[in-house]
């Protein structure tokens, strides 16, 4: 008998018993996964009560039907939604004339115009036509999109002033932009927001996931554009600030996993009563952003309940703090494989984009990953 949840619960599906392929097993046995080419054929159930009660179910897909009878009308009605966030196929996204379709994993390739870029060191600021060449260099090792960003949000960096932020920014936007190149905007701040977006810019990218800046929410409305809302734990000028501790086990309440999944479950309907599109939200659970490693780990080992929200969810770790945690301590220009092998891993768990600092190694792991799905489905 699996075990059934008190009526006060607060439930999470996650999808486990992934498969190569449906090819002769009966529809009610899988479910496929938002569209993609991963399929599944059970259920994690997991739930936090009151007074930090929690626990946890495995429930078979073929099995889920009547599992969910046995729920309260309120826990019956959460987890159909969920159910239906799993399985429902993510509308491609239409900038100009290209599309983004998201039934295979799509690379972001990063673009820091910052003097403190923990990543590149700043090597590209001040030099519009260097960083813009940067730029068509990704696209053309298979980047979908390319984010542009002005300000650098690794912990303890300065804040930088919107002017110039637009400045470092908007003039290789209009470069790539121009040259129909797919750009994102990375910033928490309206003005910016608006500056890039009138310079060619498709995409907003917001760390704070709009809460930063009381106009975000009104700007990217009024533009109609694609959202990316990470999670992050303040609104305030240090998005690692006020960082919480999360519940570490299945008896002591929510997890990091579950605060971040309900979190962005409020940022989308804040943007849904904003006037901002459903099919127009992109998820990002916030790695690496004021969140220790086991906070981190559990969050990219669940990652694939994050697709009951139902949109798209992009993942980021790469040359993050949680790579060099995880490998001794490995330094930035020295955590190439790491992050490859989290941008595989988010991949293999659903993520329809990873963003990415090495374009041609990422896109190259994610073509093999997308040849080998192709492959088990003819073999079958």
């Amino acid at each position: 008998m699996m075990e059934t949840p008190p009526p006060d619960a607060r439930l999470y599906l996650r999808p486990i018993w992934f498969i190569d392929t449906p090819v002769g097993l009966d529809t009610h046995e899988f479910r496929r996964l938002a569209g993609g080419l991963i399929w599944f054929q059970g259920l994690e159930v997991r739930w936090a009560g009151a007074e930090g009660t929690a626990g946890k179910a495995i429930v078979p897909v073929a099995m889920f039907d009547d599992w969910q009878s046995r729920l309260s009308d309120a826990q019956a009605e959460r987890v159909a939604a969920q159910m239906e966030g799993l399985t429902a196929p993510r509308a491609p996204l239409t900038l100009g004339e290209r599309v983004i379709r998201f039934d295979t994993p799509q690379v972001m390739g990063i673009l820091n115009m910052t003097p403190d870029s923990f990543s590149d060191g700043g090597k590209l600021i001040g030099d519009a036509e260097r960083a813009a060449d940067a730029g068509f260099a990704m696209q053309l090792a298979g980047a979908s999109i390319i984010d542009v960003g002005g300000e650098s949000t690794r912990p303890g960096a300065a804040t930088v002033w919107e002017g110039d932020e637009i400045a470092r920014t908007v003039p290789v936007i209009e470069r790539l932009a121009r040259n129909g190149i797919v750009v994102s905007i990375d910033t928490r701040k309206a003005a910016v927001m608006e500056a890039a977006l009138a310079a060619g810019a498709g995409i907003v990218n917001d760390v704070t996931g709009l809460t930063h800046d009381p106009r975000g929410l009104e700007v990217v409305a009024k533009a109609g554009c694609p959202v990316i809302l990470m999670h992050s734990p303040s609104a305030g000028d240090d998005p690692h600030g006020g960082a919480v501790k999360y519940k570490a086990g299945a008896v002591a309440g929510p997890t990091a996993d579950m605060a971040v999944f309900d979190w962005l479950e409020a940022r989308i309907a804040a943007c849904l009563d904003a006037g901002i599109a459903r099919s127009k939200i992109i998820l990002d659970p916030g790695v690496g952003f004021g969140k220790a490693l086991q906070d981190d780990t559990r969050i990219i080992n669940n990652l694939a309940m994050y697709q009951a929200l139902g949109v798209p969810l992009l993942f980021g770790a790469s040359r993050k703090r949680i790579v060099g945690a995880l490998t001794d301590g490995a330094l930035v220009e020295q955590r190439l494989g790491g992050s490859v092998a989290l941008a595989q891993v988010a991949i293999g768990l659903g993520a329809q984009i990873v963003r990415v600092h090495d374009v041609q190694e990422s896109v190259q792991a994610a073509r093999v990953w997308r040849g080998l799905r192709d492959a088990a489905l003819v073999a079958a």
